[in-house]
């Protein structure tokens, strides 16, 4: 079990999308493989890797971006002869906290997490009898549960030993072993899904198709995003009470003449989502002042950030051209992951 790095798959997701903000089609996950992941998933994000391969600067900056899990994963299908680099068409994946019971409570806690799990899931093209055939043929560690074989991808034994399995030939699991073992007994309706979520799964049908990559966040991790994201607004007093009363970020994209990036928080009061709106914007000012000189493309990108309240809702917007992308790249500006 990994310590909580939300932030990292938060600005994955974020800047993927910048990038892959230009293609036409949004990203649809179908809501049958969203309601196999868990009830208490904190974070929710989903790639359209088919639309990310389209770009020139994709191999890089998905070195720097994407889960270190799904990079485990890659290798893992990679050592049996599958190409994830064609045979991967879409990922998805929750980050779900650890210390807390199942169920509607653990849900719903706005804890920040201490601890966490990931669970993913990969659509594409494969064929499960001749890849399994090969992972058997090099004495994997193997555990039956139900009619599939959960293949382990380490010794099998550890906590955060993830094991990967084939639902089907076009649909693929990976993650810790009591989460790949939850997925399968939601999926035989054992155990209740995502969609018991209510809070959670109504901000993933928001945020469904409205880009190529997005993401959402449930109350808990997005306090931790905030703490990640901005701790210069520990130096404001409000600010800790503020990130209190924040109770889930959305991350969608947009694009017209260029590329933009929309953050949506959603907090307690219209007053709240003013008075954090200064305090956002004080803070990044604070980080663009000090990384003038250092990394100048970053700062650049911190102008280029736009932070207005709407109601109880606290809209952050974000826009850049091709270029600017590509300069951040270069300097490994996304390089946070899990």
């Amino acid at each position: 079990m990994s310590k909580p790095r939300t932030v990292g798959v938060a600005i994955a997701v974020l800047f993927l999308a910048c990038a892959l903000g230009p293609l036409a089609r949004a990203g649809t996950l179908s809501t049958d493989v969203i309601g196999m992941f868990p009830q208490n998933a904190g974070e929710f994000a989903y790639a359209d890797l088919r639309q990310a391969r389209a770009l020139s600067w994709f191999p890089q900056l998905q070195s720097q971006m994407l889960p270190a899990r799904f990079k485990e994963f890659e290798k893992f299908l990679s050592s049996a002869g599958v190409d994830p680099n064609v045979q991967v068409e879409e990922v998805a994946w929750a980050l779900v906290p650890g210390g807390l019971p199942d169920g509607p409570a653990a849900a719903n806690s706005t804890a920040v997490p201490t601890s966490e799990e990931v669970v993913g899931v990969a659509l594409g093209s494969f064929q499960p009898d001749s890849t399994e055939a090969i992972f058997q043929a090099k004495k994997l560690p193997v555990v039956k549960v139900r009619d599939f074989s959960l293949y382990g991808f380490g010794g099998g034994s550890g906590a955060s030993d993830l094991f990967f399995v084939f639902i089907d030939a076009n649909t693929a699991v990976f993650g810790q072993r009591s989460l790949v073992e939850r997925l399968i007994n939601i999926r035989y309706g054992d155990e209740q899904g995502l969609y018991a979520n209510g809070e959670l799964s109504a901000l993933v049908a928001q945020a469904n198709g409205s880009g190529v990559v997005w993401s959402v966040m449930s109350a808990a991790y997005t306090r931790l995003a905030m703490q990640q994201l901005t701790p210069e607004l520990s130096q404001f007093p409000q600010a800790t009470q503020l990130t209190a009363n924040v109770q889930a970020l959305t991350i969608s994209i947009t694009a017209s003449s260029g590329v933009e990036a929309h953050f949506q928080a959603v907090l307690d009061t219209p007053d709240d989502a003013n008075t954090f709106a200064a305090l956002l914007q004080a803070g990044l000012l604070y980080r663009r002042y000090q990384v003038a000189n250092t990394n100048p493309d970053l700062a650049n990108m911190l102008d280029a950030i736009r932070v207005a309240p709407s109601g109880d809702d606290l809209d952050i917007r974000l826009s850049l051209t091709d270029d600017q992308v590509a300069a951040l790249i270069r300097r490994n500006t996304f390089a946070i992951g899990l």
